[in-house]
């Protein structure tokens, strides 16, 4: 059966929504830019056997709407290839290499683009989940419940299952990571220790070079290059963190310093058979080694990551022990940190292997481009040590979490 390789990654700067670097810039134009960045690292491939662009995008509507992954091959200049764009939300662009991968397991393609944005500053001219009156009634009183902690605060969290009540799907992800922080018991100070362990890892990963080398520049409409993301703050403070207030309840426990706030960009992944990368005199980056994909209760699906990583684990042979690196996506501290206790890792263990370079707190979660962004960051955190073997996972909106495998080659 043929193995799936990553040949090459690349990646835009992280913007700040709204009022960030890349507020100005459309998201078909900035995923041309990166997909032809990554092309670029792969001279050999000729563009006529690129067999799809599969293209995540969290909320795919307004300027990220008409199959923008159709519209991105076209502006590429490959009428040719087809395109396809999907959400699953922030793992929409690792579910798009999973598919690549599949598609060269069954033997049905040899070149994929894995690609993923999202530009929350488009969102002024609408997304696919901002019309009005589009939401299912049944969960009306779900929605009710949640407003209803959201105003007055709560003290703990129960799954509304046992009450034979419906979840709330149509939840705030601020609200799940609140619940979390009461269904796990994460304090304010561990989610601030790690909010701050984010900034700081960061700032020091910045100053090694290790951004930039997997940042691509790319220039905006007024003629400036951006080429470092908005995000990462110099000399942050667990004593400063500890002042700022809670975000989404009077009494709770996430606050903008302990979470991922809001942000633009994306990211490519250039996939392909092993065979296909031989053909081309191509050394491999990495190799697929498996992935995983689960569900659970939308009002805590920050816990995504634990049973997804424990089925690609398993799909691999393997233990979460055997990874050299992880990285987990910063939604919010109050969920990267009940997930990795619960797949076996004390915070000693979890203080060497896990984000070790910062995370989203730091420099940012646009939600389609997140699953590629991260696999491009645990390769170079990968080849920076000289490590084998990484696993990438994330919480899902909605209620789910995903994970992969992958073996460094080169």
């Amino acid at each position: 059966m043929p193995e799936a390789v990553i040949v090459a990654t690349a990646r835009s700067p992280i913007g700040r929504a709204m009022k960030g670097s890349l507020k100005d810039l459309r998201p078909d134009d900035l995923t041309a830019t990166i997909i032809r960045a990554a092309l670029d690292k792969v001279p050999a491939l000729d563009p006529a056997d690129i067999d799809d662009l599969m293209l995540g995008c969290g909320l795919p509507g307004g300027e990220q709407g008409f199959n923008l992954a159709r519209i991105v091959a076209v502006l590429l200049g490959y009428d040719h290839v087809p395109g396809v764009t999907l959400t699953r939300y922030c793992s929409s662009s690792l579910q798009t290499t999973r598919m690549a991968l599949h598609a060269i397991k069954a033997g049905e393609g040899d070149v994929f683009i894995s690609a993923g944005v999202e530009m929350v500053s488009s969102f002024v001219k609408g997304n696919s989940d901002s019309l009005p009156d589009t939401r299912n009634p049944l969960f009306a009183d779900a929605t009710d419940r949640t407003r209803a902690v959201a105003e007055r605060g709560a003290e703990s969290w129960t799954d509304p299952r046992a009450e034979g009540w419906l979840p709330d799907a149509y939840i705030a992800m601020g609200q799940t990571a609140e619940n979390l922080a009461l269904a796990e018991d994460v304090s304010r100070e561990d989610m601030d220790v790690f909010g701050v362990r984010s900034q700081n890892l960061a700032e020091k990963a910045i100053a090694d070079g290790f951004w930039e080398r997997e940042i691509t520049p790319v220039a905006t409409p007024d003629g400036s290059v951006v080429s470092t993301d908005d995000g990462p703050r110099a000399g942050v403070t667990l004593e400063a963190v500890r002042e700022l207030k809670p975000v989404f309840r009077p009494n709770g426990r996430v606050t903008a310093g302990n979470c991922c706030p809001l942000n633009d960009g994306a990211a490519a992944v250039i996939v392909m058979s092993d065979a296909k990368a031989a053909a081309l005199g191509l050394t491999p980056l990495a190799r697929i080694v498996s992935t995983g994909v689960t569900g659970l209760s939308p009002e805590i699906m920050g816990l995504g990551p634990v049973e997804a990583s424990k089925q690609a684990l398993a799909r691999a042979g393997m233990s979460i022990h055997d990874m050299d690196l992880i990285e987990i996506n910063e939604a919010f501290a109050a969920q990267v940190i009940p997930s990795y206790r619960k797949l076996g890792l004390s915070d000693e263990q979890a203080g060497a292997k896990l984000n070790v370079h910062g995370g989203a707190i730091a420099i940012g979660h646009p939600f389609g481009m997140t699953g590629a962004r991260i696999t491009g960051t645990l390769l170079n955190g990968l080849q920076t040590r000289d490590a084998t073997f990484g696993l990438e996972t994330m919480c899902v909106g909605g209620g789910q979490g995903m994970a992969m495998v992958i073996e460094r080659l080169s």
